[in-house]
């Protein structure tokens, strides 16, 4: 399988600011996002029945617009954290006031403060992937987890990862490495997006090969297909928490502090 490269760029590290407002619009409607949310919390039900916590204090860190830090609210103690002043000031609209600006590298959070930590399609932005989870694991008491969700393969980079400022896609073996390196011990890891491997697959290279530049891959969807795609997308967690996928679009990966 193809390792995760580095990708230079001359804009920021975080999202290009224009994207925001998109994201801002997309986050509760889109497929992509309704479905990979219901992913997300179907194991967030099940890593809060391993802490054994009334009220787990939960860290969604790159909380981007604030969809999930609502949907991680009905599970625990929530609090966000972004690089972004303006991804910020959207989760307030959102009515979300537990949010601080800051990296993920050098979270504003003391010691072991955390029972859960998410990072959902964020570690791909860093410089330094290591060092954040490694910030995770610092925030983290013992016996915590932390929930990552990242691209996958290099070979489908497509003008989301241009526009959402990546640095990189992985494969399975290289995030496990990585995040065992930084402390954790893997406890599930898969490929998921499955059903939609072959689309995006498809997609992406006809985009590529006629050099097909769009502002934003959000605006390739038919609205009235949302629920329907949104609901088959979702329907992988069911296979995700037992045997998993063999490939997919993105990984999925829970992991325990010891």
């Amino acid at each position: 399988m193809e390792k995760a490269r580095h990708i230079e760029s001359p804009l920021p590290r975080e999202m290009e600011e224009h994207h925001y407002p998109i994201l801002f619009a997309v986050e509760e409607s889109h497929w992509w996002y309704v479905g990979r949310r219901r992913i997300i919390e179907s194991f967030v039900k099940d890593i809060c029945v391993r802490l054994e916590q009334a009220a787990p204090r939960i860290l969604d860190v790159g909380c981007g617009t604030g969809a999930n830090l609502k949907m991680l609210g009905a599970h625990g103690a929530v609090s966000g954290v972004d690089i972004s002043p303006q991804a910020l000031e959207f989760c307030r609209q959102r009515g979300l006031a537990t949010v601080k600006f800051g990296a993920a590298e050098s979270l504003p959070y003391p010691d072991e403060s955390f029972d859960l930590v998410t990072a959902l399609d964020v570690i791909e932005h860093l410089d330094d992937d290591l060092a954040g989870l490694k910030e995770a694991a610092r925030v983290m008491r013992p016996g915590g987890r932390v929930l990552l969700f990242v691209p996958a393969f290099m070979f489908l980079w497509g003008v989301q990862d241009d526009v959402s400022n990546h640095r990189r896609r992985y494969d399975r073996a290289e995030l496990v490495e990585k995040v065992r390196a930084s402390g954790f011990e893997i406890e599930q890891v898969s490929y998921a997006n499955f059903t939609f491997f072959l689309p995006v697959l498809a997609v992406r290279s006809v985009m590529r090969w006629f050099k097909i530049r769009t502002e934003t891959e959000y605006g390739i969807n038919f609205p009235a297909l949302n629920k329907p795609l949104a609901g088959l997308f979702a329907a992988e967690r069911l296979i995700l928490k037992r045997s998993g996928f063999p490939f997919g679009v993105s990984i999925i990966c829970v992991a325990r502090k010891g």
